[in-house]
């Protein structure tokens, strides 16, 4: 469904005996009466739009109602494509988490955090892991101390009869810091990066080079076989003629 953006009141709309106008240029003019008001928005073929309603008296500006506001709903639009939703995003653990599980689990609430999202850590006990809560609490202490950099603890650590909970959200200035955290490339690397590029294009020029010089192999080889059938084409020319010839000459003669 479209959300309707409010519109303020203007021309008729507006009741009040007197304003305190804007005219179109952004000057001044005063308090005048509403009616005088409307009579010069009417003059230059404008609106008489309420601004502020609220102040004593109303202020109102003389300016084309339609561009106004089409320029308002376009910017709540912008707005409101900047604003980004926080979701909850949950990661579960058990109480014996191996190192490498944590550590997947782990890089996966660091790029929800990095996306602006909380992260909610739940740790489920199974039988006599109930015992054992103790190493639910470690596992939390040990993501809130690994992840404190990018993040702050909403909840502490809470215990709701199998589960162990808590939840971090990201920092205000996570943006900042996680730029401060990707350093630049230095000169080495770019000079490594850039004769990477020269060598890739030095094989690519080569590996055309290469087609060509097959492609101009092919062309002789064709041309070479054309050459073989003419020359034989004539042998054969020469052949059936001597034969013509032999059965030309008188049997006596011979």
């Amino acid at each position: 469904m479209k959300e309707v953006v409010p519109k303020e009141r203007s021309n008729r709309q507006i009741t009040c005996d007197q304003v305190r106008l804007i005219d179109a240029d952004g000057t001044q003019v005063g308090i005048v009466k509403t009616s005088e008001a409307m009579k010069m928005a009417e003059k230059a073929e404008l609106d008489l739009v309420e601004i502020s309603p609220t102040a004593d008296p109303p202020v109102c500006r003389i300016m084309d109602f339609s561009k106004y506001y089409y320029q308002k709903e376009k910017k709540v639009k912008e707005a409101r494509k900047k604003q980004h939703e926080i979701q909850v995003k949950e990661i579960k653990f058990g109480p014996s988490t191996e190192e490498h599980d944590y550590n997947f689990k782990k890089n996966n609430a660091t790029r929800f955090l990095k996306q602006h999202n909380k992260v909610k850590f739940t740790v489920k006990f199974r039988g006599r892991q109930m015992a054992h809560k103790e190493l639910g609490y470690s596992i939390l202490e040990r993501l809130a101390a690994d992840l404190a950099y990018i993040a702050d603890v909403d909840s502490q650590p809470l215990a709701e009869k199998n589960l162990l909970m808590m939840i971090i959200s990201p920092k205000k200035e996570i943006d900042k810091i996680i730029s401060k955290m990707e350093p630049e490339p230095t000169p080495e690397q770019i000079s490594a990066i850039e004769a990477n590029e020269i060598a890739l294009d030095a094989e690519t020029s080569e590996e055309e080079t290469a087609s060509v010089s097959v492609k101009a192999k092919t062309t002789k080889v064709k041309v070479d076989t054309s050459e073989d059938a003419v020359a034989a084409l004539k042998v054969e020319k020469q052949t059936t003629k001597k034969k013509a010839n032999t059965k030309e000459i008188d049997p006596d003669q011979a």
